[in-house]
């Protein structure tokens, strides 16, 4: 997106001195004034703070008093958003974006054609952008690979979207958790659709390394059976042990991590014990598992919202029952599982299943969060700086700091004091570019 059009529609910055009229000033380098800063590394709010972005990365924070901002206009864009509290791009861990979407229709995947595929994928990457979600971790789709394709899309321009971290398809059993069960017999779907199938620790290591090759930047192995998976249990363990850790040792060895969809005690604690990085949905957490994610340091995942959006709109639109009762037994442990979470300090970060319900939708996790245990701080850090932290981006990404992407969200109001104010953003900025 060129930064002209990207700048087009917003407010310029100005000082009503001497009676000039407003001035729309050069557009390198480009300064926001913020009215309040989220300083998520510090866990505090600093105040009438101006954002000094050179290309596509911030410079400098500084005050903005009139005297040293006035001495820096020269040959500067400037973006007013003294009105708004600003918040580091936020990061969802936990997406589907390249995808059909839920419905109660099971063949809907394999109806809709790669092509299709990514053609919805691009629609819902713009949403989530414009819900100021600036990066997403993209966990696996149906349709193999259309999801390296939409992030080489956005990454070269041609579609608007977050950055995407993309698995490029699931590791899993035949008929697993992570297959299109219930439509035809697995053996006759597409090929694209059962790229990352794997019986033995050998063959889930090939499949690593296939997927590493193709583009992914993570892997997504499937270690229980899923709540939306026809003929899986969330509690029954799916990939083995020996499984995973060969799937960990593949991706290790070339510089990727691994995350593992882990709803059943057991197949969390065989994920932790094979080295993965995070563990996703963990609805059926128990106190050892919880202990041995502190210990070991892996990361939390847990989709705390969604539960009710299944419960009410699948019931409505009649998901099949099999899907609706799995949900039944798992929402509310999920929930107890993630307040003993915050209370023991094991490592979360926000992620969403976006997909199963509409996306776009992403902060409505928020105050799910908080309600559930979590200051709105913690909520706000586990979305931006500890979200980065998991994906080994925090360099980069997660903060409003010097050498970080100027991927910004602006906001009415103060989301420390109604965490609902996340769900209707202002402003998108992703790497300088104003998108909202």
């Amino acid at each position: 997106m060129k930064r002209r059009a990207a700048l087009f529609g917003c407010t310029a910055l100005f000082f009503a001195s001497a009676g000039k009229a407003d001035i729309l000033l050069p557009e390198f380098p480009t300064i926001v004034r913020a009215g309040k800063i989220v300083d998520v590394t510090a866990g505090t709010v600093l105040h009438d703070q101006c954002i000094f972005i050179d290309e596509a990365k911030i410079s400098e924070i500084a005050p903005c008093t009139r005297a040293a901002f006035l001495a820096r206009m020269p040959g500067k864009a400037h973006i007013d958003w003294s009105a708004f509290t600003v918040l580091p791009g936020l990061i969802d861990l936990h997406t589907h974006l390249a995808d059909a979407g839920q419905s109660a229709d099971l063949a809907l995947p394999i109806k809709t054609s790669p092509a299709a595929t990514a053609l919805i994928g691009a629609h819902n990457a713009r949403l989530t952008l414009e819900a100021g979600f600036t990066t997403v971790r993209d966990v696996g789709t149906y349709r193999g690979l259309t999801d390296i394709a939409l992030r080489d899309a956005i990454n070269d321009g041609h579609v608007p979207g977050p950055r995407m971290f993309v698995a490029g398809a699931y590791i899993t059993l035949p008929k697993g958790g992570g297959e299109l069960n219930g439509v035809v017999p697995n053996e006759e779907l597409p090929a694209d659709m059962r790229l990352g199938i794997a019986s033995t620790p050998q063959e889930a290591a090939t499949k690593t390394a296939f997927l590493i090759e193709q583009g992914a930047d993570f892997i997504k192995t499937i270690a229980t059976g899923a709540v939306l998976a026809i003929g899986t249990e969330p509690g029954e363990p799916e990939l083995t042990e020996a499984q995973l850790r060969a799937v960990v040792q593949t991706a290790q060895a070339k510089g990727k991590f691994v995350t593992a969809h882990a709803h059943g005690a057991v197949g969390i604690k065989n994920a932790i014990r094979a080295g993965v990085r995070s563990i996703e949905h963990a609805s059926l957490i128990d106190d050892e598992a919880l202990a041995m994610a502190k210990a070991s340091g892996s990361w939390l995942v847990m989709d705390i919202y969604n539960g009710d959006y299944i419960d009410d709109i699948g019931t409505r639109e009649k998901w099949p029952e099999e899907y609706l009762r799995k949900n039944r037994e798992t929402t509310d442990v999920q929930r107890i599982g993630f307040t003993k979470a915050v209370k023991m300090g094991v490592k979360l970060a926000y992620g969403t299943d976006s997909g199963v319900y509409p996306h776009g939708q992403n902060a409505k996790q928020f105050a799910y969060m908080v309600r559930y245990g979590m200051t709105p701080m913690q909520a706000i850090q586990s979305a931006t700086i500890r979200a980065a932290e998991l994906l080994g981006k925090d360099d980069e990404l997660g903060s409003i700091a010097p050498g970080r992407f100027a991927d910004l969200v602006a906001v009415a109001g103060n989301p420390l004091n109604d965490i609902t104010a996340l769900e209707n953003v202002a402003h998108v900025m992703k790497g300088g570019n104003t998108v909202r």
